[in-house]
């Protein structure tokens, strides 16, 4: 809660590759870097809506020595400048360099930030004042749902990687709350995003 205003701060969780950019495989370099066709509209439309937008990210490549932290940081840089240009500024991006079999030195670790595990989500919330209870996360793998659902993130849409197609709903019940193609074809979705239940939020 925004203690000034009693608004509620809710989140558009957004995973990167394949919901945000194109999955070419440890995407680090700007000339890999290529938006799925609609995102920047659709993150325009979230962040019109009320939400903040914050991406969550596996980048187990600079684990793997793929790339540096250095690296992905200059990306994500120009990242924030083109979503701010679109007029949907990210309020944060959380990634996790780790991973438990694969990293390498420093890297190689079960830790409690790499999707399924909440970690990053509960680090958002902590630090921008987000009310997990009223966001959404929008992924194209069932692990973003996972980590979602540990979270108490109720919104889970579950997206086609690249907007390729709709994908299948997850054997799981319950994990997915729908299936969209793409980022673009889920912010239309106004009922299910905007219950007309929900207490005014706070943009930016």
């Amino acid at each position: 809660m925004n203690a000034a205003s009693g608004a509620i701060r809710r989140a558009a969780f957004l995973d990167r590759d394949g919901v945000i950019n194109i999955d070419r495989g440890y995407v680090y370099r700007r000339e890999d870097f290529e938006f799925v066709p609609g995102v920047l509209d659709a993150a325009y439309r979230l962040h019109t809506m009320g939400f903040l937008l914050v991406v969550t990210s596996n980048q187990s490549g600079i684990g793997r020595g793929f790339y540096s932290e250095a690296q992905f940081e200059a990306l994500t840089a120009w990242m924030r400048d083109k979503f701010l240009a679109a007029g949907a500024p990210l309020a944060g991006v959380y990634f996790c360099p780790h991973h438990p079999t694969e990293g390498l030195g420093k890297y190689r670790c079960a830790c409690d930030c790499r999707k399924p595990a909440p970690g990053m989500l509960i680090a958002a919330a902590r630090d921008l004042g987000i009310d997990l209870t009223s966001s959404a996360m929008f992924g194209d793998k069932t692990s973003d749902l996972e980590a979602a659902r540990t979270a108490g993130v109720p919104l889970r849409m579950l997206l086609g990687t690249d907007a390729r197609e709709v994908p299948v709903m997850p054997s799981a019940p319950g994990l997915a709350c729908a299936a969209f193609r793409g980022l673009l074809e889920a912010s239309a979705d106004a009922a299910l995003l905007v219950p007309a239940s929900a207490a005014r939020p706070v943009v930016g």
